[in-house]
Formats: structure tokens, sequence, C-alpha cells
């Protein structure tokens, strides 16, 4: 093939000569492996190996990531195994080519399953080898400029695919060029009639507009020249895609999109950053409020750059970026730059340590996932294109997304911080926790020991770590408490049929685990506290046929009593919202656990289903903890009766969660939900608030 032949000649200029002798090896063997499969366009399937191969010696990739691309479909599509690739090629080059492979062997329920695990395993192997990353994105490059042969609906899934995950991860990796093609790719597959007219307005506005850009470089460059800064100048335009999306997100028309041309900077060093921008803004107006300074605080992908929007001689905004020569290496080929240019420059090193930090905070909350479309979701959510800067106490910067609160910054700064955070002080001020931060905030975190996590979190947080960790310390201490009440459901199903669970064997327990295929003794209970096991169907299979619960008369279980520490284990029901001293029963409900509802509740008569989900309950003489209650009082409408009723339920010893008023004329209806202790305690409240003049009526409300 005459395309192999230019890649090897391309090779022979940068690599060893004996790395160019593995690479036709490798190409023969491909060739070989692939001989008599075509791809949808027609061509001979090797076609699709080199064209990545190409893609890559483009990045100037070392001999084992190049050959590693030309084999990079062999384990995936062929017989040959990863063994027979390490014998011939190198064990390194083996794991690239396993990284790269798809599990397309297995099987998943899902598709998005199958989409997930692929990502999961890619992500283990990019984390020994950044390289993988590179091979698989020049692969859907390829895949995305010859896409036209699939059938539409696959097209589509690919480029939606395409657009979510990969071009993401590519503008992360930093390598602009395939970020932008990837991006304009998938829109030109997903929305082939937007793309047609938009590449069309384009091109007119390109040709209408072609005097003055070659005007503005000339001046600029003229301009730079006489204040003594050595520059390039270069004139750009925005891709399509990038087009569309701020046409859709601020809902302009084409012709509202003014800044469609830009100019490009680029001088020999930081300093000269900073005067040519002074050049730009005495000749051309800067417009306020868009000047981003991406040198002092670099993007989280290692991007630098100033920029700046100013108003050109039409009137119009124009985007000028102004960078040094190594920080346009890095914006356009990010990772990639280190091979490409083989240089040892410190913003090189720190680029790949920032890269490395990124990928290990992924790994671990793949580690620690249980479900793979969620870890997809975390990786959706991390690869935000949008970030806010904020700074520690101490001046650390910390990059966010943008829309994320105090919170996210609690994680960021570490797990233990995030999970134990209690308030916030943003600019030395006490704010809420769900407080969105924005560009130059200082946040202090405040934390207290005895404090967790709270499931309200999960409504406002952005960020995939701080979304992870709350989930994960939820489902974990879930887990923990659900086993807990499993095991007392459990000890009092076994009393019931006349068996004790402290006799159960670990024998017999290692039986009941094989029989119902659970993963452990810990899962079964846990299942029970959620109601995904009836604890009675358990004991049964745990008390031995011919014991003392074999035959007779059944005897009654005792009740269940509550210590008020259950946590999510136990559900109090907000349709009657009990509290200690009202009469009450347990309902077991499935992925709940245990809700309790008081005797008179409206919803046990309306509930249908199984009896024996139905249990005795009843609570501790020592529980301490406060309950929400709601009661409602109907006032005289009179000038400061709210304080009055508000003064009332703080000397009463309450605390008010909630308040709202309904009614004009002479009368106002108010519902307060309160915390209170017991029955007792709500007595004492209700009797105050009974000494009040202007109260009319009073009730507890349920339901």
């Amino acid at each position: 093939m005459a395309e192999a032949e230019l890649l090897f000649k391309e090779l022979s200029s940068y690599l060893k000569p004996e790395d160019v002798v593995q690479l036709e090896s490798a190409y023969h063997f491909s060739k070989a492996a692939h001989q008599g499969q075509f791809r949808k366009s027609g061509d001979p399937y090797i076609s699709h190996p080199l064209a990545v191969t190409q893609i890559l010696a483009q990045m100037r990739l070392d001999a084992q990531a190049l050959t590693a691309a030309l084999l990079h479909d062999v384990m995936e599509d062929t017989k040959v195994t990863k063994a027979e690739i390490a014998s011939l090629f190198g064990n390194p080059v083996a794991e690239l080519v396993d990284g790269v492979s798809k599990l397309d062997r297995m099987e998943f329920q899902s598709a998005e399953d199958a989409q997930a695990e692929n990502f999961r395993k890619m992500l283990l192997a990019v984390s020994r080898d950044v390289r993988v990353i590179l091979i698989k994105l020049a692969d859907r490059l390829h895949n995305m400029r010859t896409l036209k042969s699939v059938e539409p609906e696959k097209r589509r899934r690919i480029a939606r695919e395409t657009l979510e995950i990969y071009a993401p991860i590519a503008n992360r990796l930093g390598l602009n060029a395939i970020f932008q093609e990837l991006q304009d790719l998938s829109f030109r597959h997903l929305y082939p009639n937007r793309y047609k007219v938009l590449a069309k307005a384009v091109k007119a506005a390109r040709g209408n507009r072609r005097e003055v850009v070659t005007k503005i470089q000339a001046t600029l460059q003229q301009k730079l020249k006489e204040a003594g800064i050595e520059a390039e100048v270069y004139g750009r335009e925005k891709h399509v895609y990038s087009i569309y999306k701020k046409m859709r997100e601020k809902s302009l028309s084409f012709s509202q999109v003014l800044d469609i041309l830009g100019f490009r900077v680029i001088v020999k060093d930081i300093a000269s950053c900073y005067l040519a921008l002074g050049v730009l803004h005495g000749l051309y107006k800067p417009i306020p409020g868009k000047f981003k300074d991406y040198i002092a605080i670099p993007k989280a992908n290692g991007y630098q750059s100033l920029h700046t929007t100013v108003f050109s001689p039409l009137g119009t905004p124009i985007e000028v970026q102004i960078r040094t020569r190594t920080m346009h290496r890095i914006a356009e080929s990010g990772v990639a730059s280190h091979w490409l240019y083989k240089s040892s420059d410190a913003e090189f090193k720190e680029l790949h340590q920032k890269t490395h930090q990124w990928l290990q905070s992924l790994l671990e909350s793949l580690s620690e996932s249980r479900d793979s479309v969620e870890f997809l979701e975390h990786l959706k959510v991390d690869l935000f294109p949008d970030e806010v800067y904020v700074f520690t106490p101490k001046g650390k910067i910390l990059a966010l997304p943008r829309g994320a609160t105090a919170v996210d910054f609690a994680y960021a700064v570490h797990t233990d911080i995030g999970n134990r955070c209690v308030a916030a002080k943003i600019n030395y001020e006490l704010m809420p926790l769900r407080t969105e931060l924005k560009n130059g905030d200082q946040v202090e975190i405040i934390t207290a020991s005895h404090a967790k996590p709270n499931p309200s979190w999960l409504n406002y947080v952005v960020t995939s770590k701080a979304r992870f960790e709350i989930r994960h310390f939820l489902r974990t201490m879930q887990y923990e408490e659900s086993a807990e009440l499993g095991e007392r459901l459990l000890a009092q199903a076994m009393s019931a049929l006349g068996g004790k669970l402290e006799a159960v064997s670990d024998e017999q327990w290692d039986k009941l685990v094989r029989e119902t295929s659970a993963k452990s003794k810990q899962e079964i209970l846990a299942d029970i506290g959620l109601g995904k096991r009836l604890a009675v169907v358990v004991a049964r299979m745990l008390v031995a046929p011919g014991g003392e619960a074999a035959g007779g008369e059944t005897p009654a279980p005792g009740a269940i009593t509550l210590l008020g520490t259950e946590g999510m284990a136990v559900q109090y029901a907000r349709c009657c919202r009990p509290i200690p001293g009202d009469p009450i029963i347990g309902l077991i409900k499935k992925g709940q656990g245990l809700v309790i509802h008081t005797h008179d509740c409206p919803m046990i008569g309306k509930t249908k289903g199984d009896p024996e989900k139905w249990l005795d309950v009843q609570w501790d003489p020592g529980i301490t903890r406060s309950f929400g209650v709601t009661i409602r009082l109907v006032v005289a409408n009179q000038r400061g009766v709210l304080a009055k009723v508000a003064a009332e339920i703080a000397e009463a010893g309450s605390n008010i969660e909630n308040v709202s008023m309904d009614g004009e004329g002479a009368y106002t209806t108010m519902n307060f939900t309160l915390q209170v202790k017991n029955r007792v305690h709500l007595a004492k409240v209700m009797r105050s608030l009974r000494r009040i003049p202007e109260v009319a009526r009073i009730t507890r409300v349920k339901g």
C-alpha cells in the first residue's frame, strides 16, 4: 500500500532504524490478521489501523505506541491473543493493545452497561500508561472521519457518544486540534441540516471579512513591532460547533454571533504577553468583563493564554489570544506535547502531573463505585468545560466547574472535610453550604467531628467527586444500619418460629448464602433491613426441620424496640409524623427499610398487601432524639401575633422547622413544623400556645 510506504518514510525522519523495522513487521502482521476483513466503506480493514498510526505519527509518538496502534484491533476482531502480541512485540505493546480493546466478548445487561465497562477498563489501562487514551482518541477520530458509511441510527449513537465523552476527554488532555475536529464531526452527523446551513453561513462571512482580517492583522503586527515586541499574529475562525453552541446557549441568530473571527498573538515570553495586551488595548477599545488571565491561573488541562475581546474597526467584537510559544504548543497538543517536543520544560512536567492527578481521582471513584452506569455519569460530569477559580484561606487556587457550591469546594480540598462540613465562610462571611461560588471567592469550610453528609446535598453539588463521596458515605451508612435492623427483625422472626438467631451456626449461614446467591451474611441482613427480603422467609430457611418451630402453635413475636439511632434504616412516615408516645406500627417497604406509622394513620387502611410485612414496634423509654410534628393554629389576624407564637414555642423548648400561613380577614391559619422529643413535650408546647389570647384553635396535623 502506498499509504504504508509514505508512513514509514515519515517515521524514519524521527525514529531509529530498528524501530521502523519493528513497525513494518507489525504492519505485515496486522495486515495478515485482518486478511479478508473490510470496513463498511469497502476499504480493506488494514486501512483503519494505518490511518490511526498516521494520526499518532503527527504527534511524534514513540515506536511502542505506534506498534500498538497498528495492532489495536487484532485482539478484538481476530483470533490473535495478548500472549502472542507480547511474544512478538514485547509486553508494553501487548498491554497497550489490551487497554484499547473493547469488552465485546462479555455480556452486559444494556448498551449503557457495556459502554461504562469499556471506559472502566480503558481508564485502568490509562492509569498505567496515558498512551492508551491517545491511541483510543486517534481510533475514534478516524472512525468519525469515515462515519458516512455506517447506518444512520448507529451513526447518531456514535456521534453522541463522541460529543459527550471522547471530545471532552481530548479537551481535558489539552488535545485542542483533535477536540475541535471531534466536535465538528459529531455535530455534522448528529444534525446534518443545521451543520450545512451554519457551515455555508461561516463560509460566506469569511469571504466578506477577508479584507478586514488582513488589515487588522497587519495593523497589529506593525504596532507590536513599533513597541519593540517580537510577535507573530494569526487570524483565526471559530469552529462551526462552537458557533452553534453559543447560538443555542444564548438564544442568538447567526448574525448576532459577532465574534466568529479572532486573532492569536504569539510572543517570546510571559512579560511580552502583558506588554502586547497593553498595545492591543491602546489600539482598540476593550469590552468590559471580557478579559481572562489564564496565564496567572491556568485551566485544569494546563492551557495558558491571555484572552481579551475588543471592538474592531467594523464596530464588531473580536477575540484576541496572547501566549508564548511554549503555551501555544501545550494549547494545541496537551499531553502529547511531551512526545512532540521532547522537552523537559517545567510547564510540560506540570501538565503531566495535573493529568495524572485527574486520572487518579477518576480511578478512586472507579474503584469504589458499584454501578458502572453511575461511574459513567461521574465521568461525564467530570469532563466540565467551564470553570470558576476560588481560593483557600492560605491562598491556594482551586479550579471548580461553574455552578459549584461550598460543599463541592469542601470535597475538592479533602473527602474528610466534605464529610464533616457544617458551614462555610465565603469572603469572611458565613454563608449557606448551597451557595454557588464565583471567580475570586475566598472560601473557608467549618467542620464538626460529629457531622455527616446530608442527602439533600445531592440536589445542588455539581462535581463528580462530591456526588460520588456523598453517595458512597450514605450507601455505606445505610448498608450498616440496615444490616443492624435486619438482624433485629430476623431475631424477632426466629423467635416467632421457636428458634434463636445466636444458635445459628456458621455452616448454616454459609449454606444460606449459597442458596440465596448472596455475597455474604451481612448482605442478607441488610436486604432484610431494606425490605428486599422477608425476615420470616429467611427465618424459616434457618430454622432446622424438626426443630421447635416445625410443629405445634407458633409463639407470638415480640415487638421491635425503636432506639431512635437507627438512621436511614428506619423511616418515620411523613403522612402521620409519629413521635414517641404515639401507638405505632411498622411496615417493611422494599428499598426503604422499616417505615413507622401511627396506629390511626389513614395510609394503613389504604395499604393492601402481605400482612407479614406489618410488624409490631414500640418506642424505647430512653429515646432522646427530636422528631418533626405539624400543628395547625387558627389565630386572630392581629399585629405581632406570629412573634408571640414563635416566642412561646421557643420558651417551651421546641424548634421551628417550617412555617406557612394562609387566610384573609379576621383569622389566619398558621401551619408549624416543630421539633419535639415526645407527646408529653408536644402537649406542653400546645398548652403554652393556648394561653395566647389571639389563638382561637390549635390541632395536631396528621396526613
